[in-house]
């Protein structure tokens, strides 16, 4: 009988593992609780309105229609039974499996403080990315009616908590949206006079990377007007604004970008998680006692792996292919290896021909930086049409200083 391969997850790993088989003699279901996969390290060009929503997101069916071992649903995984293989899903229904790879990815993390949810989004999903761009928008709106100074000033005051890599690149686009793309449109403000703060917990933005690039990276992002707080640590979010202990910032538009959990689906399968709450693996990948059950992406912490692998997508493309490939070698009667992730750099944009980039011992910033993050980002889009797409957007918009993914269709008003 053909052994079924059940894929939770249609990210980067998961994608990539349900290309890898797609030779293999197995029946492979693919399982998401949307209908696209996501480029998520576009993600915020959608956010400020840099992009449209089509072009960094392909509907699933659409990617794997040829691929005739495949077959995709769209429903949401809400426990995982590994002593029956099977997964109960959010309708009641269950999928069995004799194969299971488990790449549901992360999800915000407040740090325990949930209630800041609602004042502060984060940018995981294109429903993030939309709320995320009606609020930016919508600020400069109010702030056009606002008629007392003070009030006025909030609502163009915008917050970055956490200096990541998406923390940086939303403040950096932020900045270039007030000071470019929104000048001269208004009549009672000027948009560059707009503030944006980022915020960060630790003593320098990028912890990722070096000091000598994390030092450059702050230079530009302040080259292009954002104020950067390190050492700064949250202590409340409400609608008025920011409070880092007993300093206040007023603002009426805060982006959360400062910590991520891993998806709740892995502590279903009842084995070890580390502290983020990902799930400890075997340095193949599977699970402990269940090599048929293997965990990969972000949701995935590996035993003995130094250093620890990084939440990139890369690292998850890695891991679907390595996923795949122990499967196709248990199929075969050979041993399984383990996972090494082979380094693939770290590339953050910062804002127009501002960039860092990293690749081992190589190092690069400014404008070379980010004509590589340009190309890099290109190359690596799901489909030629959105590679076009995104490539005349971009030309356009290097060009004209403008956006237009500029459409807020949800019209409801937080009040003061």
């Amino acid at each position: 009988m053909t052994r079924h391969v059940l894929i939770l997850g249609c990210g980067f790993g998961g994608l990539f593992a349900a290309q890898a088989l797609r030779r293999a003699p197995v029946r492979i279901t693919v399982l998401d609780r949307v209908n696209h996969h996501l480029f998520q390290p576009l993600l915020y060009q959608v956010a400020t309105a840099g992009l449209s929503a089509p072009a960094i997101a392909a509907p699933i069916r659409h990617i794997l229609a040829a691929q005739d071992n495949a077959t995709v649903l769209l429903g949401e995984a809400v426990r995982i039974d590994t002593s029956q293989r099977t997964v109960l899903l959010a309708d009641g229904e269950t999928l069995a499996y004799d194969e299971l790879i488990v790449a549901t990815g992360a999800t915000h993390s407040y740090f325990g403080n949930d209630a800041w949810r609602a004042h502060a989004p984060g940018l995981k999903t294109l429903e993030d990315a939309f709320e995320i761009r009606s609020r930016i928008l919508l600020a400069f709106e109010r702030a056009e009616r606002e008629s007392d100074p003070g009030r006025r000033a909030a609502w163009l005051t915008f917050v970055v908590i956490g200096a990541g890599a998406t923390g940086v690149e939303l403040a950096g686009m932020l900045a270039e949206i007030s000071r470019h793309t929104l000048h001269g449109e208004f009549r009672r403000i000027d948009p560059r006079n707009a503030r944006v703060v980022l915020v960060e917990a630790a003593d320098r933005i990028l912890t990722a990377y070096p000091p000598d690039l994390t030092d450059k990276a702050r230079l530009q992002l302040e080259r292009l007007g954002v104020t950067v707080w390190l050492g700064r640590r949250v202590t409340g979010v409400d609608p008025g604004g920011v409070q880092l202990g007993d300093d206040r910032i007023a603002a009426r538009t805060v982006v959360w970008a400062a910590g991520v959990a891993a998806s709740p689906l892995g502590a279903s399968l009842g084995v070890p998680l580390d502290g983020a709450g990902r799930v400890l693996v075997e340095p193949d990948l599977a699970i402990s006692g269940h090599p048929e059950v293997q965990v990969i992406g972000d949701l995935a912490s590996i035993r003995g792996h130094e250093p620890p692998v990084p939440g990139i997508a890369p690292a998850a493309k890695q891991m679907g292919r390595h996923a795949a490939n122990s499967i196709l070698c248990r199929l075969r009667g050979k041993a399984v290896e383990p996972f090494r992730y082979r380094d693939a750099g770290l590339l953050a944009t910062i804002g127009r021909n501002a960039a860092v980039a990293m690749f081992g011992r190589f190092k690069l910033s400014g404008y070379p930086a980010w004509l590589l993050w340009l190309v890099a980002h290109i190359f690596f889009l799901i489909g030629f049409r959105n590679r076009l797409i995104v490539l005349i957007e971009w030309a356009w918009s290097y060009w004209t200083l403008q956006r237009y993914a500029r459409i807020v269709v949800d019209s409801e008003h937080r009040e003061d």
